[in-house]
């Protein structure tokens, strides 16, 4: 920029007081402002002349000095980044609290309570509000028997343990006992044509309910299934097949039940008519025994872990397929037996407790971290590690708040009867606000129903999905499944389209969770769909 000069002239009335001559250059614009004073004050002023050019020694004008420059502002600082929080990567384990019985057979209620027993001590629901428990004595010893939940939410407990003289194991009971959560009060109801110990309950599209496998008052394997109808027992006389203890049974997409292991070999049955078996594909991995496996969408199951010695192998399959075949999925950091695999509203399985060491039960194997499994990449992560080692007889359960409840182990195995429990906070509890669900759901939901829910959330709702509430023993949850639910938002939150087919979620008690774009859910809402 070039300098600008200026010249003001100042009559004698102003009674300023002015040196003949202020030079003042300001900034980077370089103005000059020349004030003078009149020379003649009675008449006109006259011009001032120019100052006569200064000349240099050398006799060269002075060089001009360019103005001063001002100094670049720096910005400033950055404030370093903010780190998370270990809880939204690795979740939270609450300290340990006492239990009164080794909760071996785990059950959430549709009164939000969990009801739960063990081989010794009568059964007890628990209130995660309060922490109390509440002795509810049943009819009959329902040590490893079957059980699932019935389209009304009431669950239905089949078999038990038969005690004699010297406390003989694999002897089972008939019995058929039904826990109404409304009431908090049991129901013998009619009997099964054999007796049962570690037998498997599959909820059926029909609304109907199976019983598969276990051992009768002899100690002798029962090959016939039997479906309850709601008041009675029918035997599958054209499906007898022996089957180890506790087989990891889903509903298929066709409606026939799927058999997943603990054999190598899967196989279907129809329950139709006298029910029939056919062959399935071969797993990958030979006999997973005590392994855990889970439907984390419909149609599809994840086998993790199980084996002597325990295998860290984990594989999937998807009966929604043509022709469906076990593939493997990415392996667990650890290998484990007795682990518990529990489904979460965001779709990811969490896999917690088992030994990795060989035998049946080895405690020094015990392994404390959990992990967790994300369908999209087959991949799985790591987590923080519970207090107590849990390994056969322990259980895990999903809550409503989205904490899970873990707890077990003992009561049998030759390992300690662990009359205590732990809640573990998954990352997903520490990576933001949760989304809410503003108004109570319809207690009961229909087949094919859009359902309106009322949520300020609406707009950054990512997905939502759908759980059968959990009914676990004997590392398998024999109740619990996902399905996904397309939904679309509304003024008033979201429109959700319920499932259309009892295949992909039979009639009973679920969990409605609504998941925002950070992976954050919302509390569950129990509700019936029937």
């Amino acid at each position: 920029m070039r300098d600008v000069a200026r010249t003001f002239c100042l009559s004698p009335d102003k009674r300023l007081k002015l040196p003949a001559r202020v030079h003042a250059t300001y900034g980077v614009m370089g103005v000059l402002l020349l004030l003078a004073a009149c020379s003649n004050a009675d008449g006109p002023s006259a011009p001032p002349s120019d100052p006569p050019p200064q000349v240099s020694p050398s006799g060269n004008p002075p060089p001009v000095e360019p103005p001063p420059q001002t100094p670049p502002v720096e910005p400033p600082p950055q404030a370093p980044p903010v780190e998370p929080p270990p809880q939204a990567r690795l979740g939270q384990w609450s300290g340990v609290s006492p239990a009164p019985i080794v909760q071996l057979h785990l059950h959430l209620l549709a009164s939000g309570k969990v009801l739960s027993w063990g081989a010794d001590g009568v059964p007890r629901t628990w209130d995660p509000a309060t922490g109390a428990f509440t002795a509810v004595p049943a009819p009959s010893l329902l040590f490893c028997s079957g059980h699932a939940f019935l389209p009304d939410g009431r669950l239905l407990v089949a078999g038990g343990k038969k005690v004699d003289a010297r406390n003989t194991d694999e002897l089972g009971l008939p019995n058929t006992n039904v826990f109404d959560p409304a009431s908090g009060a049991w129901h013998a109801m009619p009997a099964m044509a054999k007796a049962r110990w570690y037998p498997t309950n599959t909820a059926l599209p029909s609304g109907e309910l199976v019983t598969i496998a276990g051992t009768d008052e002899n100690g002798d394997h029962v090959l016939v299934p039997e479906v309850w109808n709601g008041a009675a027992w029918r035997p599958l006389t054209s499906a007898a097949l022996e089957l180890p203890f506790y087989p990891r049974t889903f509903v298929a997409p066709d409606g026939r039940i799927f058999y997943a292991g603990e054999l190598q070999r899967s196989r279907y049955l129809d329950v139709a008519g006298a029910g029939r078996w056919t062959d399935g594909p071969l797993r990958k991995f030979g006999t997973r025994g005590y392994g855990s496996a889970v439907m984390y969408e419909p149609g599809k199951i994840l086998y993790a872990g199980g084996g002597d010695p325990p295998t860290n192998t984990a594989e999937i399959i998807d009966l929604n397929q043509p022709s469906p075949t076990w593939t493997f999925t990415g392996s667990m950091a650890s290998a484990r037996r007795h682990l518990n695999a529990t489904l979460l509203p965001t779709g990811d399985v969490l896999v917690t407790g088992g030994t990795s060491g060989g035998g049946f039960n080895n405690l020094s194997g015990g392994v404390r971290s959990a992990e967790l499994w994300h369908p999209a990449t087959g991949t799985w992560t790591t987590l923080a590690s519970s207090t107590v080692v849990r390994i056969y007889h322990s259980t895990a359960l999903l809550l409503p708040d989205g904490r899970v409840l873990y707890t077990g182990s003992g009561d049998g195995g030759d390992s300690p009867n662990e009359r205590n429990y732990e809640l573990y906070s998954p990352p997903y509890l520490f990576n933001g606000a949760r989304p809410t669900i503003a108004a109570a759901l319809p207690p009961r939901a229909g087949y094919g129903q859009t359902l309106i829910v009322d949520t300020p959330d609406g707009a950054g709702i990512a997905k939502v999905t759908l759980i059968g509430l959990g009914s676990v023993t004997h590392a398998f949850d024999q109740s619990a499944r996902l399905v996904p639910l397309s939904f679309s938002p509304v003024a008033r939150g979201l429109t959700i389209a319920l499932p259309a087919s009892r295949a992909a979620a039979p009639p009973g008690p679920y969990m409605l969770f609504l998941v925002n774009a950070d992976g954050v859910p919302s509390e569950g809402r129990v509700m019936l769909l029937q």
